[in-house]
């Protein structure tokens, strides 16, 4: 059993709520392992729906938007000093906070491990930046050092988030049980969660399933709550073509706690997700999967995204749908004409599962994270 810590874990949510999630995940897989952690998000709002519940051992605590001071008092930061203190995804952590920290470490001479959780990528980059340290030269922690930590897909990265049994609660799962559950009907049906953004050959896919639906059956789409819900509805209103006698049906879902959306897309035959943590969660429900990734106006999210295909070992056939899916305007054909075809849908999931079993075989983020610390403080 690894030393219990004190961790500090501060998070900005941009927009879309994936910086909560992950944030969410990490302090939640660190409390189940024995420790202590603070949360200090500007916008908790999320966590109502996300983790209803909570996480014995994790704390949610305000940082004020407006720039205004943290609590220190009511947080227990005298009673607790902080032994880890993480920034995630370039944040910079409140500089009361860092006073405070600093006063505590001159006072027992341990300084805390102070790292930079960064962003996810399969690029190279990410093993050549991995570890590396960064000399802090002003502020009240002026001398001390933080540490870029990069989640990632191979033995010299960060890892993945893993929590303890995940793959022997999915190999577990009851699928049946769970859509009589939540009222979805999957007897004749092949279904497709849907979690995007508004890929412009979204239209396409609808029409494609209304058509022709999936691996010889009709389609039941799932689509999740917020944009991706927003995006389908404006689609079809009343498009006979799409709600009328077709080989598609829609449900749309209700905002899932992460557990019940890792269930989600569980019980699926095809996955469209998007973003960092569910294109993870994708890969261990092992089903085929379509990853929409975050548009960045340069388009560096297209060399990322081939270098996650690279790492998939992805077939031809998948690298062409997700060339498609994540193209900002419909491609030539494709805003008019069908996507690339969905009919290979095994290869998909042959791979996915290979990839599943390579990130298996390693350890996990938090583990990395426990191993990383024990060596630094």
């Amino acid at each position: 059993m690894a030393t219990a810590r004190v961790w500090d874990i501060f998070c900005k949510v941009i927009d879309n709520f994936g910086d909560i999630g992950i944030c969410w995940r990490l302090a939640a897989d660190l409390a189940s392992r024995g420790h202590t952690v603070r949360l200090w998000v500007d916008d908790a709002s999320a966590l109502r729906w996300m983790a209803p519940a909570g996480c014995e051992g994790v704390r949610v605590l305000p940082w004020p938007q407006d720039g205004g001071p943290l609590d220190l008092q009511a947080a227990g930061l005298a009673q607790q000093p902080t032994d880890v203190l993480i920034e995630a995804f370039g944040c910079e952590i409140a500089p009361e906070f860092l006073a405070a920290c600093a006063d505590a470490a001159q006072a027992s001479g341990l300084k805390p491990v102070w790292i930079n959780l960064e962003y996810l990528s399969a690029e190279d980059y990410v093993e050549r930046s991995h570890a590396l340290p960064s000399p802090v030269q002003e502020g009240p922690a002026a001398g001390w050092t933080k540490w870029f930590f990069y989640p990632g897909f191979t033995e010299n990265t960060g890892g993945l988030l893993r929590e303890p049994g995940l793959l022997e609660r999915q190999a577990q799962f009851d699928r049946a049980k769970w859509l009589q559950a939540h009222g979805i009907p999957g007897e004749g049906q092949t279904l497709v969660s849907l979690f995007c953004y508004e890929p412009p050959a979204l239209r396409s896919l609808l029409a494609q399933f209304a058509r022709q639906g999936l691996q010889g059956r009709p389609v039941r789409l799932l689509v999740a709550a917020g944009r991706a819900a927003a995006a389908v509805r404006a689609l079809v209103g009343d498009n006979p073509d799409l709600t009328g006698d077709t080989q598609l049906s829609i449900s749309y879902l209700p905002l899932l706690a992460q557990t019940e959306f890792d269930r989600l897309l569980w019980a699926c035959d095809l996955n469209l997700v998007r973003g960092e943590d569910s294109v993870v969660r994708a890969l261990w429900a092992g089903r085929p999967f379509v990853w929409q990734i975050y548009p960045q106006h340069d388009d560096a999210h297209l060399d990322k995204l081939q270098a996650f295909l690279d790492w998939l070992q992805a077939p031809p056939s998948l690298r062409a749908f997700h060339a498609a899916w994540n193209h900002r305007e419909a491609p030539q054909g494709v805003a008019d004409g069908p996507l690339p075809p969905l009919a290979d849908l095994p290869a998909w999931q042959a791979v996915t599962r290979a990839g599943r079993t390579r990130l298996a075989a390693q350890d996990d983020l938090a583990t990395r994270l426990l191993g990383f610390v024990a060596k630094k403080r």
